[in-house]
């Protein structure tokens, strides 16, 4: 009896060993479906190729404006520029205009009051203003240096401002136009001084004197270039009709 019931203990636990197993392998899936069903999955889930950010606009859609070309004067131009900056109606008024202030103030007292001594005034600043002149155009020639004035490619009312102030003592060289330091356009005013101060100035005037209408002659030099970034635009404006309007670097007077 107690080897018949070992049995079937035996049996019962055979029996439970072998279904245990049997259900195992029937709920394990097999790798080659579980390696198909990942293929078959990697095949579904590709994404399409995400275009380079060169390819989302078109070149068209571009903004970048070229810079304009420069254009140097011709020799034309430059002759004509020296003529109307030296005997021009701007050289004429303005040293008209200027005799007139140095008459009021007495300037200087040797030279007296009346009509004469006017005229020896404006002969006198006219004097200094084509000396000076010609030493700036001459002194570019020598250096190679443009120095017409160009107006603002920029927009804005200091911008604009600050380059006619700056363009005082600036050029334009090589066929790049480049802009440099301009030796002649520092040099001139005080060569124009200096001449008028030795040459027919009473004597007791000196260095000093000279070096201070030469800075007279650069500030006034500053504001015509003002004048014309902002009065002179166009042949009809004021400026323009005295062959004073400032140069685009393409070559165009405005």
């Amino acid at each position: 009896m107690q080897m018949r019931g070992a049995v079937r203990v035996f049996l019962i636990i055979a029996g439970a060993a072998v279904f245990s197993a049997l259900a195992e392998s029937q709920s394990a899936p097999r790798q080659e479906d579980s390696s198909s069903s990942a293929a078959g999955d990697s095949i579904v889930t590709v994404s399409p190729p995400i275009p380079a950010a060169t390819d989302a606009l078109p070149p068209e859609t571009s903004t970048v404006t070229p810079a304009p070309t420069y254009v140097r004067p011709t020799e034309k131009e430059k002759a004509r520029a020296y003529f109307a900056s030296s005997f021009g109606v701007y050289s004429i008024m303005g040293n008209a205009f200027a005799a007139g202030i140095n008459q009021a103030y007495d300037s200087p007292p040797e030279w007296k009051q009346g009509a004469a001594a006017y005229a020896r005034r404006f002969g006198s600043n006219f004097g200094i203003g084509t000396i000076n002149t010609t030493t700036r155009y001459a002194l570019a020639e020598a250096f190679k240096e443009d120095n017409f004035y160009y107006n603002c490619e920029c927009k804005g009312f200091f911008r604009r401002l600050r380059h006619a102030a700056f363009s005082t003592l600036t050029a334009r060289r090589g066929d790049d136009g480049h802009v440099v330091f301009s030796v002649p356009s520092l040099v001139a005013p005080y060569v124009g001084s200096a001449v008028g101060v030795y040459a027919w100035y009473p004597d007791r005037f000196g260095a000093k004197d000279w070096f201070r209408m030469g800075n007279y002659l650069l500030l006034q030099s500053a504001g015509l270039n003002i004048g014309m970034e902002f009065l002179a635009r166009g042949p009809r404006s004021l400026l323009g009709r005295m062959h004073l309007s400032g140069r685009s670097v393409t070559g165009r007077n405005r």
